[in-house]
């Protein structure tokens, strides 16, 4: 199990500080931090903390999933590996001009 966790549904009061508040009461917290929306600068509803130990994240895990939170119940799981982004997508093409005649 890595000690990487996943937490969502979170409010936009939560910030990295808080999330790692509430999670410090299953172990040592080697990192807790809220994903941010780059354009608005609120938080995106979840976030990311890791535990010292295996041991730790699955007590977290336990311990947390599910728990309300101003008035949001949390979903707290294992952390997956992030995928590789793939191409450059979108954008291109030429935008079909209009002939005035």
């Amino acid at each position: 199990m890595g000690k990487k966790l996943y937490v969502g549904n979170l409010t936009y009061s939560v910030n990295d500080d808080s999330l790692q508040q509430y999670f410090s009461e299953f172990g040592t917290i080697a990192s807790a931090k809220v994903i941010m929306d780059r354009d608005s600068g609120r938080s995106k509803g979840f976030g990311f903390v890791e535990m010292s130990t295996d041991a730790e994240a699955q007590a977290a895990i336990s311990g947390m999933n599910g728990k309300v939170i101003d008035g949001r119940g949390m979903t707290v799981n294992e952390a997956r590996p992030m995928e590789p982004r793939t191409g450059g997508g979108g954008g291109g093409g030429y935008g079909g001009g209009r002939n005035s005649y």
